[in-house]
């Protein structure tokens, strides 16, 4: 069988750490294991040196600022001796025989992702099974779960494979590079991982959730739920509220939609094109609402109110807001091509914004150039081409 690294992020999560440690050795091939430990405060390092493993890879950021798992997966998959690369999570338990199964599928231009068996702290969805073998390590048992893989489990769907993308999942090393790896907008982390199977997919890169291959995912211990962040088992820290709502915004920013999959977690993405707002009777609450959906954004109104916005919000993000944002007047004399939507704040509605949220699927089946009505908005297109977002 061929060697996996298995690349692992961790940030005060010893106790899960040490049970995907244990769950990975318990497989029948001696992979190695990448760890990177993240500025942890709870005896992570002291763990990781008191090891004698000469298949375990270590890195240690001192902190005390922690790098977040888009940088540590980048630095960790970088690292990695062998071709192979499995980004896993520091709260996940390998299955046995995990990688088999997921040899089984991989190639070159193939990401290949694990079943996840999770408690019930996330509704169940069609690409996880929901099982509860316990919430914390302590109640966990990994004998009564490696029996229920091998005696009980069945695959949800009756399939051994269905196209989709979560983690953990497998590649080549070298395919992951020549992505470029993750993009630095989403640190320290969340939407990350959306904005990677996007440009996977967009690469040309198949697909395949094994439903042989199976994780037990005691589910977000690294940010969300993670106690040293101030959250819990089903509590969400104010850590990760922060990074999710920020992240967000900035993959709206670069994709002009929010994330979007099928049931079965396979990436959907509508076309990036260049969209300009001209705001009329423009208020700070409407320029907050609407401006990671457009590429330009003029406003009428004092200048004020848009240099508090661009204060307040340039720290969370790359985008460079004081070229994005200008008033009303500078539209005269900015060559933009594309499409403009013309907007007024006084009959603006809610059913307007639920049409700004789908303007790229508009757009996409319009697919002409054109003036038309869209609620209370005006939209006039001079050019549909795309962004190359690969």
């Amino acid at each position: 069988m061929e060697k996996i690294t298995f690349v692992i992020p961790s940030r005060n999560n010893l106790e899960f750490l040490q049970l995907a440690y244990k769950s990975i050795r318990n497989l029948q091939t001696k992979h190695e294991i990448l760890v990177l430990n993240d500025a942890s405060t709870d005896g992570t390092q002291e763990w990781i040196e008191s090891l004698n493993d000469p298949d375990l890879i270590t890195y240690h950021n001192e902190g005390p600022e922690r790098i977040g798992i888009v940088g540590m997966f980048d630095k960790g998959i970088e690292m990695a001796r062998t071709d192979i690369i499995f980004a896993f999570h520091a709260d996940m338990v390998a299955a046995p025989n995990l990688d088999e199964y997921i040899l089984k599928h991989l190639k070159k231009g193939t990401v290949v992702s694990a079943t996840r068996v999770e408690p019930p702290l996330h509704p169940d969805g069609p690409e996880k099974m929901l099982v509860d073998f316990g919430v914390e390590v302590e109640d966990f048992d990994i004998d009564k779960f490696y029996n229920w893989v091998n005696n009980e489990y069945t695959p949800k769907h009756g399939q051994t494979t269905t196209e989709g993308i979560f983690a953990p999942w497998c590649m080549y090393k070298e395919d992951f590079l020549a992505v470029g790896g993750h993009d630095e907008l989403f640190a320290p982390q969340s939407k990350e991982d959306s904005d990677l199977f996007n440009r996977f997919v967009l690469n040309g890169y198949k697909i395949i959730q094994t439903w042989e291959g199976l994780v037990y995912h005691f589910t977000s211990r690294g940010s969300r739920f993670n106690k040293h962040a101030g959250g819990s088992a089903g509590k969400n820290s104010e850590e990760w509220l922060y990074t999710t709502t920020k992240n967000m915004r900035n993959f709206i920013r670069k994709w002009g939609h929010t994330v979007k999959h099928d049931p079965l977690m396979k990436p959907i993405i509508p076309p990036k094109y260049h969209v300009t707002f001209r705001v009329h009777n423009n208020n700070i609450k409407l320029l907050e609402a609407l401006e990671p959906w457009c590429s330009k954004y003029y406003g009428d109104g004092p200048w004020v109110q848009y240099d508090f916005y661009i204060q307040n919000e340039q720290p969370n993000t790359k985008f460079n807001l004081k070229e994005k944002i200008k008033p009303l007047e500078h539209e005269l004399y900015d060559d933009d091509e594309g499409v403009t939507v013309i907007i007024d704040g006084n009959t603006f509605t809610q059913q307007d914004f639920q049409f700004i949220q789908i303007l790229s699927e508009v757009l996409e089946e319009a697919n002409e150039l054109g003036e038309f009505e869209l609620g209370n908005m005006k939209v006039n297109i001079t050019n549909l081409e795309t962004q190359d977002l690969k």
